[in-house]
């Protein structure tokens, strides 16, 4: 098997064991996609940058938690990212109302990090895109501000003018839909 190819689950397996060559691959494959997210939520270089060696840090002691049967190692991987973002998100709002300083918004995006293969980077954004583009616009929305903007599903109801429970049956039905929707697509590599 080329060095490359080795699944992703075998990876995360050689990881438990400590075995820091496995850990080196997972990283080249997967922290581009982790970092486009995590910016994505934190919109801020730095503190994406630290989310994401604070994510593989993760990994790289949970690695034995990993359970097949719950999800793919790339849908394991992106949650964690996804929760420290809004974590690190959440504790920059929580301290600049403290220091009544805004959070510079102004900073002009740059293009994700190029991940190792470029080519299936592009493929699983564009399968994560189109997906997202099929769902009703109310259902994408919601989706957006609590998995984009790190906002909690009360937060979601006071900016839409919606009440919770509405909220909570379209993040609900909408994650389904995209589940649905991705079914099959993320198992290539695992």
């Amino acid at each position: 098997m080329p060095p490359g190819s080795e699944s992703a689950v075998a990876l995360l397996n050689r990881i438990a064991q400590g075995d820091r060559d496995a850990f080196g691959r997972f990283y080249d494959r997967y922290a581009a996609t982790a970092f486009g997210l995590i910016r994505r939520v934190v919109r801020e270089d730095a503190a994406a940058e630290e989310v994401l060696q604070d994510v593989f840090w993760r990994i790289w002691q949970e690695a034995a938690q990993y359970d097949a049967r719950r999800g793919t190692p790339e849908a394991w991987l992106i949650i964690r990212a996804r929760t420290r973002a809004i974590d690190r998100l959440r504790a920059m709002r929580r301290r600049s109302k403290t220091f009544a300083l805004p959070i510079d918004r102004s900073v002009e995006r740059r293009p994700d990090v190029e991940a190792e293969n470029p080519g299936i980077a592009a493929e699983q954004r564009g399968l994560v895109e189109s997906a997202l583009a099929q769902l009703p616009v109310p259902q994408r929305r919601v989706i957006e501000l609590g998995f984009f903007e790190g906002l909690t599903q009360s937060e979601i109801a006071a900016r839409l003018g919606e009440p919770l429970g509405t909220v909570k049956t379209r993040v609900r039905s909408g994650l389904e839909r995209l589940r649905e929707a991705l079914k099959g697509q993320g198992n290539r590599e695992s």
